[in-house]
């Protein structure tokens, strides 16, 4: 019969590695969260007004709502057509 030795030396470092390995991660994920709650936040009425303000003064393509149908020719979103699908040689 083999017998088994006990590595208490290992096992307690083991388990203190992984004690470390988990104290590392809580401090990353605290001071994550720090940065989190230290970032400036603004309302969300103030944030749709922005943006409300922002679609007014900017001519976009996508709101036509605002500016009105678009003429396919300067829509830079529209297809543009290229002839033909097929090319024959």
């Amino acid at each position: 019969m083999v017998g088994y030795e006990l590595r208490t030396g290992d096992v307690k470092s083991k388990k203190q590695s992984m004690n470390d390995l988990k104290l590392r991660r809580l401090n990353e994920l605290n001071l994550r969260l720090r940065e989190d709650l230290d970032r400036p936040r603004i309302r969300v009425s103030e944030a749709s007004m922005s943006l409300i303000a922002h679609c007014n003064s900017t001519k976009d393509f996508m709101v036509p709502s605002v500016w009105g149908p678009v003429d396919k020719r300067e829509n830079p979103y529209e297809p543009q057509n290229q002839g033909g699908c097929c090319t024959v040689m």
